[in-house]
């Protein structure tokens, strides 16, 4: 995972900073700031941690899609925590409780109204950034590509895998090796 520039991580807490005041002077009370991390993987942009208040950001993501992952991804992530401070868990009382979904019609008014923008629950990357090397390996009926996490677990002793289809035990294809054909 790359590790941000100090001015890529400044614009990111900045943004999430102009956020909040764009919030704030909308909705009239004040917001404590959150936890901001850019340790998440996978193919999640971003994620809002509402019980301890926190954000979480893909850093590949977001190095591969500055403009848009700023413009977007950002108060996606910062309405998540508002609707929790707005809102909370449940909306009403006693039996007629209803829970408040993470993109449900309160998000969707704070995405149009506080922000301006459309409430797109997911977004449009491109992943390509995300793709991690692999190693060939093989079975009695396939190739397959074992993730060099995988791979190593393999060379250490670590862990075996097997081909769904066949049960094979997956065995390291030698690239070093001369073909025979």
């Amino acid at each position: 995972m790359p590790s941000l520039s100090s001015q890529l991580e400044s614009q990111l807490v900045q943004r999430v900073d102009a956020c909040f005041v764009q919030a704030q002077a909308r909705l009239g009370r004040t917001f404590a700031r959150p936890k901001i991390y850019c340790n998440m993987r996978g193919r999640a942009a971003g994620a809002a941690r509402l019980q301890t208040w926190e954000l979480r950001f893909n850093p590949t993501l977001y190095q591969a899609n500055q403009q848009a992952f700023l413009a977007e991804v950002v108060p996606h992530e910062v309405a998540h925590l508002l609707v929790h401070a707005l809102w909370g868990e449940y909306q009403g009382q006693g039996r007629s409780r209803v829970r408040v979904l993470p993109h449900g019609r309160q998000w969707q008014s704070v995405m149009r109204e506080v922000f301006g923008l459309e409430p797109n629950t997911t977004h449009r990357f491109d992943l390509a950034v995300l793709a991690q090397p692999t190693m060939p390996y093989r079975c009695l009926c396939q190739q397959h590509q074992l993730s060099l996490r995988r791979h190593n677990k393999v060379a250490r002793g670590e862990a075996r895998y097997h081909c769904r289809r066949c049960q094979a035990a997956l065995e390291p294809i030698d690239l070093a090796a001369p073909s025979l054909d």
